[in-house]
């Protein structure tokens, strides 16, 4: 066993203890850890080897080697106690109305509930915190109706049933009747300034030099009046007074500082008077080509029967004479304007087209825009305020596509809801009308070199 020994350092069955916890001055039981080793040897078997070598002279040597081996044999043992610790903290105790609620910390909250009824447990589930996310809002209300519903539910019914409710309760009478003059409850009164901010006040003093204070000083009321009305003082005069001054009207008599102004009275036209031209009359002048006949007005003759606006329509194409056609509120339909758009395209002397508030479409409106582009002489359509108060965006696209392949158009009377289709117009009707007045310089240009070549020529 000295060769066991010697190789581990000990004897063969020591027990040596490797960690020991240290006691805790908290700690409730001890806590230890404990590892034993425990080593035996086991007898082994003896073997012998046997080899074969040549000595200096030749001969052949067998040598016989013994082995004896020997087995270690080795236990661990391991032993471990657990230890509990109690661990003490000092914060500050829930309290509820000044009360300790330390002593419901122990309190099986499921037993009590499990004691009340379902009516107390009702009553306690009402009183909830109603900005609790974590409940359903139907459950943070603390109102709950117990009736049953009548029926469906009729909407217009029940507005009824509520304004007819309302009217019919009686008004609360006033427990002291209203006296004129008579203050009720308890007056305002200001609170009293600061004296510094008094004596800080009237230290601000301007000096504007003895010319000014002295015409200032000698001023008339209407003079001051005059004077900040100029230097633009609005706050200091009513509107009546400030547009005197500026007209130079003189001040309204009774109308100082203090001076109530009274609304401005509003200024009476007389009604225009109902359109009285002849319908049939004037359908007869056109298919007649009449050449005084050169502005048609049938604005707001509501009685024009679509028999006789498609004896019009059908008369334009042959009229050589006519410029200015008006149709405001006849009560246009989209089956007339097609035939009006298929009579703008044969027009030879039309330039002026207004269809204002009649009962057209938005397609058809397209429809007529198109019939400018084969009628070069319109220089202005007017369509605006029709059945539909919008047209929509790919209407206005269509339009201003229109528009930019029209050459001879000038004005537009459509109200353009997008920006992109307005601007487009816009900017396209302006270079119409630059080109029309570059074209009219050159024509005058033109004639009055003319001009003086053949005066020129004369004199020659």
């Amino acid at each position: 066993m000295s060769d066991i020994e010697d190789v581990f350092g000990g004897s063969a069955e020591e027990t040596k203890p490797e960690t020991e916890a240290k006691p805790d001055a908290d700690a409730e039981s001890k806590t230890s850890v404990v590892t034993e080793h425990t080593e035996e040897v086991i007898p082994g078997e003896t073997e012998k080897m046997v080899t074969e070598t040549i000595d200096e002279d030749g001969d052949v040597v067998e040598e016989t080697t013994e082995v004896t081996r020997k087995t270690v044999k080795r236990t661990m043992k391991i032993t471990e106690t657990s230890a509990t610790t109690k661990t003490t903290t000092l914060t500050t105790p829930a309290k509820l109305y000044g009360k300790d609620l330390s002593e419901y910390d122990d309190v099986d909250v499921e037993s009590l509930l499990a004691q009340l009824s379902p009516e107390e447990i009702t009553i306690l589930a009402k009183e909830v915190d109603p900005d609790d996310n974590f409940l359903p809002p139907d459950q943070r209300c603390g109102y709950e109706c117990t009736k049953e519903a009548t029926g469906p539910l009729n909407r217009k019914q029940l507005i009824e049933h509520i304004n007819k409710q309302a009217i019919e309760t009686p008004d609360e009478p006033e427990f002291e009747p209203f006296v004129q003059g008579k203050v009720r409850g308890k007056k305002w009164v200001p609170p009293p300034r600061d004296a510094r901010e008094i004596e800080a006040e009237e230290q601000i003093a301007i000096d504007m030099g003895e010319e000014y204070e002295h015409a200032l000083n000698d001023a008339t009321q209407e003079e001051i009046i005059d004077l900040a009305a100029i230097l633009g003082f609005h706050s200091m005069m009513n509107q009546d007074q400030y547009h005197a001054s500026l007209l130079n009207k003189g001040q309204p008599v009774g109308l100082g500082w203090d001076g109530i102004t009274k609304s401005t009275q509003q200024k009476l036209f007389p009604m225009d008077p109902p359109n009285s031209t002849d319908v049939e009359e004037s359908i007869k002048r056109v298919k007649d080509d009449d050449s005084k006949l050169i502005d048609l007005n049938l604005n707001n003759i509501k009685n024009i029967s679509d028999e006789k606006l498609e004896q019009l329509f059908a008369a334009l194409p042959q009229n050589e004479h006519l410029e200015v056609l008006s149709l405001t509120n006849v009560g246009l339909t989209d089956k007339t304007a097609l035939l009006l758009a298929e009579a703008i395209e044969k027009s030879k002397t039309l330039r002026v087209l207004n269809v204002e508030t009649n009962f057209i479409s938005p397609p058809v409106i397209v429809k007529l825009v198109q019939a400018l582009l084969k009628c070069h002489t319109i220089e202005e359509f007017r369509a605006s305020n029709q059945r539909s108060a919008v047209l929509g965006n790919k209407i206005e696209m269509e339009i201003t596509d229109l528009v930019e392949k029209n050459s001879s158009l000038l004005r537009l009377g459509l109200h353009l809801e997008f920006n992109d289709a307005r601007h487009r117009v816009a900017a396209h009707l302006q270079r119409n009308i630059d080109r029309i007045r570059k074209d009219l310089e050159l024509r005058l240009q033109f004639r009055f070199f003319n001009n003086l070549h053949r005066k020129s020529t004369r004199i020659q």
